[in-house]
């Protein structure tokens, strides 16, 4: 689950709460792909139809990939999750707030987290490699290029 998939989430349950901060993260385009547009002069009362139009419109399937988002997964040696982690706390003790949002004091971290995370959620022109983390946000959502991160083993390449 990354932040944009928490503010959905968040939006669809309180919307009153979350609908704000989701909209100005481009909510309004994810309501556009269901159908709905946002009307000019949205006021808090208005939130509220608006999550239930997109719960009604959301297809049972999509709201079931949404409401089973893992916050993050590890296979071997590689800690997977949307923006990193807390230093310093082990990886099964991570506030999940952390690992869709975080990016300091994470990203200028040099501890050995225990396994090596592989995070997105700060985009740069390419990949970056540290020891302790790969972060593979490279901007597609600004017209850059999607990075896919290719393992086998410690051994890793970009597509």
């Amino acid at each position: 689950m990354g932040n944009h998939d928490e503010l959905m989430a968040g939006f669809l349950s309180e919307p009153m709460l979350s609908g704000p901060n989701w909209l100005a993260n481009n909510g309004a385009t994810t309501l556009a792909t269901y159908g709905i547009d946002v009307p000019d002069g949205l006021n808090f009362a208005d939130l509220t139809a608006l999550a239930a139009r997109l719960a009604a419109a959301m297809p049972a399937h999509h709201a079931a990939f949404l409401d089973g988002l893992p916050r993050s997964v590890q296979f071997g040696d590689f800690f997977f999750c949307h923006a990193g982690i807390r230093p310093g706390v082990a990886i099964e003790r991570q506030d999940p707030k952390d690992l869709v949002w975080i990016r300091e004091p994470f990203l200028s971290s040099e501890r050995d987290h225990g396994a090596v995370i592989v995070h997105g959620h700060t985009p740069g022109p390419a990949p970056v490699v540290r020891p302790n983390r790969i972060d593979i946000d490279s901007g597609a959502v600004f017209g850059g290029p999607m990075t896919v991160l290719a393992l086998d083993g410690t051994e890793h390449r970009f597509l």
